[in-house]
């Protein structure tokens, strides 16, 4: 072997070894890190949960009352979902669901919404979504009060009309020239509505965890 070639050799050895070392190294920080991210996670998801329910309105952990959701056309979901009960003093008072938009302007909007036990709404909080900076703003809670628009509301207030933009003959406010993201967010509460309707009994038995 070449002086050259045995220098070759050398420097991709010590390339190797430098790579298999980094490589262990981030994989044991990743692994040291995951309790920390998942507490992380969860304490995200707990406060994100917890918004969409009156203060003082629940005193269980919602985290640990967490149901397992089939598919459903009505939450706009085609994989299985989570919801959490809300309890007061161990009764049932209220259901927060995940339910999707699958149509908004830029594709699927993420959603919780809070529904208590008399079918009206408690609160709406928008997960995730990817619609257009400016036009998508005012579904985001932290640059505008639209979203609390649903407050109070049920499936029969307003009627199924009124479950519409005002541009559409219902009772929401849009923003001029951007109607696609409050019709795909207004329609998917809206449903999400219906869904507790049909599964009331399931969704607000005292043993939560089974699925609807």
């Amino acid at each position: 072997m070449t002086t050259i070639a045995r220098a070759a050799a050398r420097a991709a050895g010590v390339l190797l070894v430098f790579s298999v070392t980094l490589t262990a190294t981030l994989a044991y920080t990743y692994y040291l890190a995951q309790p920390n991210i998942k507490s992380n996670e969860q304490d995200v998801r707990r406060k994100l949960v917890a918004q969409t329910l009156p203060e003082a309105s629940f005193n269980n952990d919602l985290l640990s009352n967490q149901l397992s959701l089939s598919p459903d056309t009505l939450l706009g979901t085609d994989k299985p979902s989570l919801a959490w009960q809300a309890r007061l003093n161990n009764v049932p008072v209220a259901v927060v669901l995940e339910a999707t938009a699958p149509d908004g302007y830029s594709g699927k909007i993420e959603l919780l919404i809070g529904i208590n036990t008399d079918g009206k709404l408690t609160g709406v909080r928008v997960v995730s979504h990817k619609e257009t900076p400016g036009l998508g703003d005012y579904i985001e809670t932290a640059k505008s009060k639209w979203i609390y628009n649903f407050n109070g509301k049920s499936n029969s207030q307003p009627d199924d009309n009124g479950w519409k933009v005002k541009k559409d003959g219902g009772q929401f406010d849009y923003m001029a020239g951007a109607t696609i993201t409050p019709r795909a967010v207004i329609k998917a509460v809206h449903h999400a509505l219906q869904y507790v309707n049909k599964h009331h009994a399931t969704l607000f038995a005292n043993q939560p965890g089974v699925k609807a």
